[in-house]
């Protein structure tokens, strides 16, 4: 991975459905040297099933874990813009149950990931926290099923 990968991962991300030219554009590179990156990410599987969901692992970030926040209600717009500036935070979802968001992290180590909970905990407003730690992936994020299955059966 060099900074050419990583401007065309980012072009892939602000807009899935780039044309090659315009990544090309985006990542300052010629049509040609854009199309054979962006086959390599494909073969080398940092972009997953000929998609744009990227496997951040190849960037260094193995640690994976999921974390429960309790947050006092008057402070939870507060907390959510908070999180949003934090880079490894991949997901944040208001919960119901056991806990009131719902926050996914990505770390390069048991280190940074220490430093990011330290920093979600200064929060104003956050009270408790929950870490569960992904140990292995068995099924990545996914739609396709799904909308096989709705386009045979749902509609």
């Amino acid at each position: 991975m060099d900074e050419v990968d990583l401007r065309i991962l980012l072009a892939l991300i602000r807009d899935p459905r780039i044309q090659v030219s315009e990544l090309a554009d985006e990542a300052g590179v010629a049509r040609n040297t854009a199309q054979s990156r962006l086959r390599r990410l494909q073969r080398s599987e940092v972009l997953r099933e000929g998609g744009r969901d990227i496997d951040l692992g190849v960037l260094g970030y193995d640690v994976l874990a999921f974390v429960t926040l309790e947050v006092n209600h008057r402070e939870l717009d507060a907390v959510i813009t908070a999180l949003r500036q934090i880079p490894n935070v991949l997901e944040i979802h208001e919960t119901s149950g056991r806990g009131d968001v719902w926050v996914r992290l990505i770390a390069t180590d048991t280190h940074q990931l220490q430093s990011v909970l330290r920093q979600i905990l200064r929060i104003k407003g956050v009270t408790r926290s929950e870490t569960t730690f992904a140990l292995h992936s068995h099924l990545a994020y996914r739609t396709a099923p799904l909308l096989e299955h709705y386009a045979e059966h749902d509609h």
